[in-house]
C-alpha cells in the first residue's frame, strides 16, 4: 500500500473533475405515476440543460418519452416545476422554447394544444371527464404590466381556455377530486411568499365545468399551507404550519383533523411547482416524508389509527413522493448515495433503484463524509450547517497546516442545504479544502421561528451566520483563518457579497448570480418576487434608504478582499446588470476582481460547458488569490489587478 504523499491543501490531485461532473451526471425530478408506470424528470447538462421526461414501464423498460429538441420545462414563476403531467399513457408537457402546451401519444410527434407564447402554463391535473386539462396560467400578453395568474381548464380538443379561479396575486396545485365534483386549490397574495402565507381552497365543480360553492379550507395570513391532495376516497388532505411546524392534515366532517402532530417539517417551501412529500398507497394508507435537524426520514401514516411507522432506509433526503398500491416510488440519496429515482415495496421495503444522478464511481478514499454541526451566533443563538473536511486517500498536508476553507450560502434564502451526496462538493474537499454549507436562519427543515428569523433582516442575520460558521471551524482548527472564502448562488450571492462588503473575515468570494443592489432587484424582477423583499428587508419605497444601506454596491468601498462573479446573461431573477455593476466598483477600487459571463444562461447554469467553466474558474481564482499551485491544469480566468 502506497503511503501518501505529504502536499499542500488545495494542490492534491483529484480524480473528481469537473469533466467527469458534467459528463456522467443528470439533474432527478418530478416524479409521476400512471398506473403501473413511473415518470420522472432529467436535466442532462450534455444536452445544453435539456429536461426531458423519462418513462419506465411496468415491464421494466426505461424510455426516453420526449424526443429532442423538446424540453419538458415552464416559465411560470420563472423557476418553474410542474412541467408536464401524464394520465392513460399520453404526456401533456410545456416546452420551454415556445412556452406552448403539447400533447404526446406514444412515439408520436408531439402535437401543440394551445398557441399563444405568451401564456405559460405549470402543475396540470388532467379531468377526465370533460376532457380538459386544469393547470396553472400565467398571462404575459401585456409586459407593460404585471402578469396574470389564474386557474384555468384547457380543452384537450380544441385548446380553448376558459378561467376557473381568478382575482388574486398567485396561485398552485389545482386538484380534481376522484369523483371529478370537487377542486381544491392554493393561492396566495403579495407581499406574502406561499411559505408566509398562503390559502387553501376547495369548489363544487358542476356539470359545464365552472365551479360553484368556494370554500376557505385553512391557511391566511400567517399560515403556510401546502401540497393539498384527494384520497382514493375523496378526502382532502394538505400540510400546514399553524402550530409551528409543517404537518399533515385533513378536511373532516367536523373541520380540520390532525394526523400526526411532531416538531417536524412534513413541507417545504413552494420555490417550484409540483412538489410532494406524502402519497396514497390506498385510501387507508399513506406514504409520508419528513425533516428533523436537516435529516429526512420515510414513513407510512394509518389514515384510521393516525399511527405513523418510519420505514428504514439508507437514504437521508427524500422527495418527489409517490405511491401505487403497494409500492412507492420517490427521489433519494445521502451523504454517500447520489441522488436517485427509487422504487420501495412497501410489504418488503425492498429498494430498486431505477436512475442515478450519477453513475460516477469514486473510491470512497477521495470522498468526504459530512457531519452535521450546530454552532454559536448572533443574539445567543445557535446555528446550523453541515461540514466537509478535506479528505483524499492520497495525501496528507504537512504538519500543522490547516486547510482552506469555503463557506457555502444556499440560494432562496428560504431554501436548505442537505448532505446528499454531491460531487460539487467533493470536487473540492478531494483537493484540499474544507467546506461547510450553512443552513443560517431563515432556512427551512427547523420549524417557522427559525425560518422567520430572516423576517426584515435579510443580509445580516444569514450573514452572521456564515461568518459565525468559519469562525468556529478556525477556532475548532479545522480552517486557516488567512483562506477563508464564501460563495453562493441567488440569494446565496447576495449573502456572499454582503459578507465581503460588511466584515473583513474572508479573504476571496465568489457570487454567482448574486443580488448586489437589493433596490435594483426590487424594481427589476420577475412577479414571483416582486414583493419578496417586503418582508426580507422592508416594503419599497417606503424602506429605500434601508435597501440603498444593505445593498453592497453602495458599500463597495468596504469590500477589501478579491472577488470573481459568474452571471448568466438571460437571467429574469438577477438581470446581468447586478453583476456588472459589482466587478465595475470592485474594478475602480483596484481590487483583484474575475467577471465571467455565459451567453443563453439564466437563474442558474445548465450547460455542461458553462458548469466546468464555473467549477474550475473558481478553482484557479482562489489558487492565485491565496497561492498554490494546483494539481489540475486549468484554463485560467481572466483577473483584473493583480500582479
Amino acid at each position: 500500500m502506497t503511503s501518501p504523499q505529504t502536499k499542500p491543501y488545495g494542490t492534491w490531485k483529484s480524480p473528481i473533475t469537473s469533466e467527469l461532473i458534467v459528463s456522467r451526471a443528470i439533474g432527478l425530478g418530478e416524479v409521476r405515476l400512471d398506473g403501473e408506470d413511473i415518470y420522472w424528470s432529467e436535466l442532462r447538462p450534455s444536452e445544453g440543460g435539456r429536461i426531458c421526461v423519462v418513462q419506465h414501464t411496468s415491464d421494466g423498460r426505461v424510455i426516453d418519452r420526449l424526443p429532442a429538441p423538446f424540453n419538458a420545462r415552464t416559465r411560470v414563476h420563472e423557476y418553474g416545476g410542474g412541467a408536464y403531467s401524464v394520465k392513460d399513457g399520453i404526456l401533456y408537457f410545456s416546452n420551454f422554447e415556445d412556452q406552448i402546451l403539447y400533447r404526446q401519444e406514444g412515439d408520436n410527434a408531439p402535437e401543440p394544444i394551445t398557441k399563444d407564447p405568451a401564456m405559460r402554463y405549470a402543475d396540470g391535473v388532467v379531468d377526465p371527464s370533460r376532457n380538459r386539462i386544469i393547470l396553472v396560467r400565467e398571462d404575459h400578453r401585456h409586459p407593460e404590466s404585471e402578469a396574470i395568474n389564474t386557474i384555468a381548464g384547457i380543452d384537450l380538443t380544441n385548446g380553448e381556455s376558459s378561467v376557473l379561479a381568478s382575482g388574486n396575486d398567485f396561485y398552485a396545485s389545482p386538484r380534481i377530486s376522484p369523483d371529478g365534483c370537487r377542486l381544491a386549490w392554493m393561492t396566495w397574495h403579495h407581499p406574502k411568499m406561499p411559505w408566509d402565507g398562503s390559502e387553501l381552497w376547495v369548489a363544487d365543480v358542476i356539470e359545464d365545468g365552472t365551479l360553484r360553492n368556494q370554500k376557505l379550507v385553512a391557511g391566511g395570513e400567517n399560515e403556510s399551507v401546502f401540497q393539498p391532495e384527494w384520497s382514493p376516497d375523496g378526502v382532502l388532505y394538505f400540510v400546514s404550519d399553524r402550530t409551528g411546524w409543517w404537518n399533515l392534515y385533513r378536511e373532516s366532517g367536523e373541520g380540520v383533523e390532525s394526523m400526526c402532530a411532531m416538531e417536524a417539517e412534513f413541507g417545504m417551501p413552494q420555490w417550484v411547482f409540483g412538489m410532494s412529500t406524502y402519497a396514497f398507497a390506498s385510501k387507508n394508507e399513506i406514504v409520508c416524508t419528513f425533516t428533523q435537524n436537516g435529516e429526512w426520514t420515510l414513513a407510512t401514516i394509518d389514515t384510521v389509527s393516525l399511527e405513523l411507522k418510519e420505514i428504514g432506509t439508507p437514504f437521508t433526503d427524500v422527495s418527489d413522493v409517490q405511491a401505487g398500491s403497494g409500492f412507492a416510488v420517490f427521489r433519494a440519496g445521502s451523504p454517500m448515495l447520489p441522488a436517485s429515482i427509487v422504487r420501495l415495496d412497501l410489504q418488503s421495503h425492498e429498494i430498486a433503484t431505477l436512475r442515478r444522478s450519477s453513475n460516477v464511481n469514486v473510491e470512497a478514499g477521495f470522498l468526504s463524509e459530512p457531519r452535521s454541526i450546530e454552532f454559536p451566533t448572533a443574539q445567543g443563538l445557535t446555528a446550523h450547517a453541515i461540514f466537509y473536511p478535506p479528505n483524499n486517500k492520497d495525501y496528507r498536508a504537512p504538519e500543522g497546516e490547516r486547510p482552506p476553507l469555503i463557506v457555502k450560502s444556499h440560494g432562496g434564502p428560504t431554501a436548505a442545504a442537505d448532505a446528499t451526496f454531491n460531487l460539487r462538493i467533493q470536487y473540492w474537499t478531494s483537493r484540499g479544502f474544507g467546506v461547510v454549507d450553512v443552513n443560517y436562519g431563515g432556512s427551512t427543515g427547523y420549524g417557522r421561528a427559525y425560518r422567520e428569523r430572516l423576517d426584515g433582516v435579510w443580509g445580516i442575520v444569514d450573514v452572521e451566520d456564515c461568518v459565525n460558521a468559519a469562525k468556529f471551524l478556525v477556532e475548532q482548527g479545522e480552517a486557516d483563518s488567512d483562506r477563508l472564502a464564501i460563495t453562493g448562488g441567488s440569494a446565496g450571492g447576495y449573502t456572499t457579497l454582503c459578507a465581503l462588503t460588511f466584515h473583513d473575515v474572508f479573504s476571496a468570494g465568489a457570487s454567482h448570480y448574486g443580488v448586489s443592489d437589493l433596490e435594483a432587484l426590487a424594481v427589476d424582477t420577475h412577479k414571483f418576487e416582486s414583493r419578496y423583499l417586503d418582508g426580507l428587508i422592508g416594503p419599497y419605497p417606503e424602506q429605500k434608504e434601508l435597501y440603498r444601506r444593505r445593498s453592497p454596491i453602495h458599500s463597495a468601498d468596504r469590500l477589501s478582499c478579491p472577488l470573481i462573479v459568474f452571471q448568466g446573461l438571460e437571467d429574469k431573477v438577477v438581470p446581468p446588470n447586478q453583476a456588472e455593476a459589482i466587478v465595475e466598483a470592485v474594478r475602480k477600487k483596484g481590487l483583484p476582481v474575475a467577471y465571467v459571463p455565459f451567453e443563453g444562461e439564466q437563474h442558474g447554469f445548465r450547460r455542461a460547458e458553462n458548469i466546468r467553466r464555473a467549477l474550475d474558474g473558481e478553482l484557479d481564482f482562489y489558487a492565485r488569490i491565496f497561492g498554490f499551485e494546483p494539481a489540475d491544469e486549468l484554463e485560467p480566468v481572466p483577473i483584473e489587478n493583480i500582479d
